[in-house]
């Protein structure tokens, strides 16, 4: 086999990535601000759009924001006064870092293992892996 053959047959194998659209959409924060603490009420919807347990996304936004944090139900407390704008981006990243995949840019992705500071992440739309430095 030539070279142009074996370049045929190796893209006849590769899965067919479409320039579709998805509506996907990245949640923002329904935050309200009471005394000193920030309340983030749909934590559950972030949670289940992201496809990650809300002890995660709690951990890293307590890492993000360096304000303690508690889960009360559906909710999430922060015990500092956080503008809506900020929480929107610290989530907006956190999905850019954990959830999106870096290859095909599509949310199907999962924790496949968390070792020495690194969490390896792996895609189940297009089967790519890579590494991300915990925060």
């Amino acid at each position: 086999m030539n070279y142009e053959q074996l370049l045929d047959r190796a893209f006849k194998q590769l899965p067919n990535l479409s320039e579709e659209k998805s509506d996907f959409k990245i949640p923002e924060a329904d935050a309200l601000v009471q005394g000193s603490r920030t309340i983030v009420r749909n934590l559950a919807q972030i949670a289940d759009v992201a496809r990650r347990d809300k002890d995660e996304i709690a951990k890293y936004l307590t890492k993000e924001l360096a304000a303690p944090v508690s889960i009360d139900n559906q909710s999430l407390i922060i015990m500092a006064r956080i503008q809506t704008g900020t929480l929107n981006e610290k989530i907006k990243r956190y999905f850019e870092l954990y959830i999106v995949c870096k290859e095909c840019h599509k949310p199907d992705t999962h924790v496949q293992s968390v070792a020495r500071g690194y969490t390896t992440i792996v895609c189940e739309a297009c089967g790519a892996k890579y590494t991300v430095k915990n925060s």
